[in-house]
């Protein structure tokens, strides 16, 4: 055990080697790749939630002083995924880094910037990192393996804070690192259940702050396997793999639509979908009426969004799913009225603030991104959309419903005023009557 164990010194020493010895990131002759799949977001994007708040993941923010209150929970938490091994399989720690080894060069290629460090510091960090993100995998998934004062299981704010640090995309390590260091240690845990996978074991532990039933969450492992980019592409994939982009007919330019607001005025509905093994990326338009699935927008939620919208961006051959019901939501939110209504209708749930910050998270989210409405697959929900609101009767029958029938008291003036109509009509075709036909 003790020549498994590093201490807090070795620990610090390590770290201040390993920044000592790294330079300045600069832009990789594989950037733009199909293989390039972890970025430096680019400044067009506002804001800081492409950044850890806690922990670094990789060589982006590798020794930063903001992040090292997690590093010597790192080599503990590597201590305990080591002893467990040496115990039921005999693995080591030079196992895991001779296991590596093989992938440094496609590991380094998966990032946008080039990885100055040495051969050494780079395998460690893979591992080191790799190993934590696996033990608080296993740790979640079987809380007995904490231990009683460990602070990341304590302290309440550490596991939200790690639920979106895994999830950023200059955070991240590549997937079949992960793969690697998961089959060496996947036996050394009695409490996982046999056949279990690398990726459900991951969506298992996001889900935990996604709340999606369970029956999706082994589905989505089933059907993902194993061909992810890194974590965030992995959960990415758990909500747009069953999406599909229609084939059109014809070529046509596929319209904005209004906010909601207006589109109400001219008849169309929005409808909550209540089955919960639904993506909420998975919007309809449907006999009038935009049916949605419930999206909760909270803290976790904002940064996963974006962090969604910046690998899209980022990366030619992703799915641009998430960019376009980014821009479905930047269209039917125009104001904090909007949003009301949203949430009225349990489209959204509201955990994050205002009406007016979420109006402003929406319209922001999806700022300056680019890319081909037409070729995405809500393109034909916006043709269906404007083609029922270019009906006008559509919004002279809703206004007059709004106008008579928006109340009791508007129909009973309405209904009144109606047989007052009918009863001077008639009247005066009776006196007209008598007139032209006297007894």
């Amino acid at each position: 055990m003790k020549d498994l164990m590093i201490s807090i010194e070795n620990c610090q020493k390590i770290i201040q080697a390993t920044i000592s010895k790294t330079t300045p990131l600069l832009l990789s002759a594989t950037a733009g790749k199909a293989k390039c799949c972890i970025f430096k977001v680019s400044n067009t994007f506002i804001g800081n939630s492409y950044q850890p708040s806690v922990v670094s993941i990789g060589p982006y923010h590798h020794g930063k002083p903001n992040l090292k209150m997690i590093e010597e929970h790192k080599w503990r938490y590597l201590g305990s995924l080591l002893s467990r091994t040496k115990e039921k399989s005999g693995k080591t720690l030079s196992d895991y880094l001779l296991s590596i080894k093989p992938l440094e060069a496609d590991a380094k290629e998966c990032y946008s910037e080039t990885i100055q460090l040495e051969s050494d510091k780079f395998l460690e960090m893979m591992v080191l990192d790799g190993c934590f993100i696996l033990e608080i995998f296993l740790k979640v998934n079987n809380p007995q393996l904490f231990e009683h004062d460990d602070p990341l299981n304590t302290m309440a704010w550490i596991l939200p804070s790690l639920y979106r640090d895994f999830l950023r995309l200059e955070n991240q390590i590549p997937f079949f690192i992960l793969e690697k260091l998961f089959e060496i240690s996947k036996l050394t845990d009695h409490k996982l259940e046999s056949g279990t996978t690398l990726s459900l074991l991951a969506l298992q532990f996001f889900n935990r702050i996604m709340l999606r039933p369970l029956k999706v969450i082994e589905k989505c492992g089933r059907k993902l396997g194993g061909k992810h980019l890194h974590l965030l592409d992995l959960v990415h994939s758990s909500y747009t793999y069953e999406l599909k982009i229609p084939s059109p007919i014809k070529v046509t330019e596929t319209p904005i639509i209004h906010c909601i607001s207006k589109l109400r005025r001219s008849g169309i509905k929005l409808n909550q979908v209540k089955d919960q093994e639904i993506s909420f990326l998975a919007v309809k338009f449907k006999n009038g009426a935009i049916e949605m699935p419930t999206l909760t927008i909270d803290v976790f939620m904002t940064s996963f969004l974006l962090n969604c919208l910046a690998l899209e961006q980022h990366h030619y051959y992703i799915s641009k799913h998430f960019t376009a019901y980014a821009t479905l939501l930047d269209c039917l939110v125009e104001s904090n009225k909007d949003i009301g209504y949203l949430c009225d209708c349990n489209v959204v749930k509201n955990d994050y603030g205002t009406d007016a910050e979420v109006a402003h998270f929406i319209n922001t989210m999806g700022k300056d991104v680019v890319f081909d409405i037409d070729q995405s697959y809500l393109s034909e929900l916006f043709k269906d959309v404007d083609k029922y609101y270019q009906k006008c009767w559509n919004v002279q029958w809703t206004g007059f419903k709004q106008k008579y029938f928006n109340s009791p008291w508007s129909f009973i003036s309405a209904l009144a005023a109606s047989v007052a109509l009918v009863l001077t009509f008639a009247q005066t075709f009776y006196a007209i009557y008598g007139y032209v036909h006297p007894q």
